[in-house]
């Protein structure tokens, strides 16, 4: 007959086992209902509506002659041909996707008048009326953005970055930049200001995302390369049923996030290569009362064969969390880089708060990090002693492998708010430089768990 101690060991393998099965069925369920949209069988080239493959002169009136026609007609793609085509902003129309061939570019002007009119957004987790982003749609049913192309934002130390404050781009105290106007935004939404009054665009200093769909579905981003962004790269905002597939990001400017849902639900980030000035990957749902005014939680999400170069975090959950996360699924990816500080990282604070539950971290290969593997964060940037406590609960880590990095473990919790229901099973962590820092963490469970060769 079993011990009492065995007995205990052979339930909590077997309550394990179960919640592994179940994970897995889960997270089969929302693969199954991830469908990419499909297109009719009919291509509008942007060179016939007038665009210039030079690069000499502005494309968007003509790229956008070929979206509206192509949605007219009941969908297809918008062709981008071998060449050099300079666009300000594009607008996206259901049925219609944007392809980028082999060889073609799309550079986006340095030109901040090239986003204007204003356009309903969000910056940083605050709805507000700003600078379009580079590739936008609004309510918008089945887009895509496709091809083996170059989507080039052409930011640099003299164009978008410096709205940042960032001194090693030259900027100095007294240039312009962005502080004022984030610190004005915020304000407006912790008052609940309409947001049809929190303009900004001209005479401001908010940079524009990338790629930002917005209350749309069925979305599609696949294949496409992603050079030189103003920050966020890809940022789908209150999306369903959203597809980014086989993507390259490269862009190492101040806030140069890869891909960050946001208030989505039914995500799959899947082949992609994130090399980047900011997170791989950020998980977001709306920031401080405007999150929770709209109150939409980003759930339901699925990352896997990724690889992760440069970056804060590998796959990050926060900061703006307000909204809460959960659902979240992270497997078979490989990360890599002295340059990357932390492979799963979740960050918010007693002013963001959020609930971040139901996190599946698997079968990641990492090699060197240089902050922690795994890291929960309550004292990012305000910290503690706000009137919204974050929650973080059932974080699920299993054969997951590290080859260097600071920490194995960075678990910062508050005393009146510990962080609860971290499992680690079958997980090696080697070359750790020092011991982990756990403060206010309940429920912390290793089964088969290494660092340094020692058990945990």
């Amino acid at each position: 007959m079993l011990n009492r101690r065995a007995f205990l060991v052979s339930a909590a393998a077997a309550a394990a086992s179960r919640s592994r099965a179940a994970a897995i069925d889960y997270a089969g369920s929302i693969l199954a209902r991830i469908k990419p949209p499909v297109f009719p069988n009919r291509d509008f080239d942007i060179a016939k509506y007038g665009a210039d493959g030079d690069g000499k002169k502005l494309s968007t009136d003509a790229i956008s002659q070929a979206i509206a026609a192509c949605s007219a007609a009941g969908g297809g793609r918008v062709v981008v041909p071998k060449g050099l085509f300079l666009t300000g902003a594009i607008h996206l129309k259901s049925n219609v996707n944007l392809h980028i061939e082999k060889d073609a570019t799309l550079r986006f002007s340095r030109d901040p008048k090239h986003y204007l009119p204003v356009v309903y957004t969000r910056f940083e987790g605050t709805e507000c009326m700003n600078y379009s982003p580079f590739l936008y749609a609004f309510e918008q049913t089945n887009i895509a953005i496709t091809g083996s192309g170059t989507l080039d934002g052409q930011a640099d130390c003299e164009h978008w970055w410096p709205w940042k404050g960032r001194t090693d781009c030259g900027w100095k105290l007294g240039d312009a930049s962005y502080q004022k106007d984030d610190q004005a935004l915020i304000s407006m939404g912790d008052r609940n200001v309409p947001v049809s009054q929190r303009v900004f665009g001209e005479g401001h200093y908010l940079r524009p995302n990338f790629i930002q769909p917005y209350r749309c579905r069925n979305l599609l981003i696949e294949d496409v390369s992603i050079v030189n962004s103003p920050m966020w790269e890809i940022h789908p905002v209150l999306c369903r049923n959203v597809t980014v597939r086989g993507v390259n990001i490269n862009s190492h400017g101040p806030n140069n996030d890869g891909c960050d849902p946001e208030s989505c639900a039914d995500v799959l980030i899947d082949r992609c290569i994130f090399d980047t000035g900011d997170d791989c990957i950020a998980i977001k749902s709306g920031r401080n009362t405007d999150g929770r005014r709209v109150n939409v939680p980003c759930e339901n999400l699925i990352v896997q064969d990724c690889t992760m170069k440069d970056g804060h975090g590998g796959v990050s959950i926060g900061s703006e969390v307000s909204g809460s996360v959960r659902n979240v699924f992270v497997q078979r990816c490989q990360m890599d880089s002295p340059n990357l500080q932390r492979a799963l990282r979740m960050k918010s604070n007693s002013q963001r708060g959020g609930t971040m539950e139901n996190v599946f971290f698997r079968d990641v290969t990492i090699g060197n990090v240089a902050e922690a593997v795994v890291e929960v964060d309550f004292y990012y940037e305000e910290g503690p002693g706000g009137p919204f406590n974050p929650t973080v609960r059932n974080i699920n880590i299993a054969n997951v492998t590290s080859k260097s990095s600071k920490y194995a473990l960075y678990l910062r919790g508050y005393k009146d708010d510990p962080i609860r229901g971290i499992t680690l099973e079958n997980c090696t962590f080697d070359k750790v430089a020092q011991a982990n820092r756990l403060e206010n963490v309940e429920g912390l469970t290793a089964r088969n768990v290494t660092i340094n060769g020692k058990a945990l």
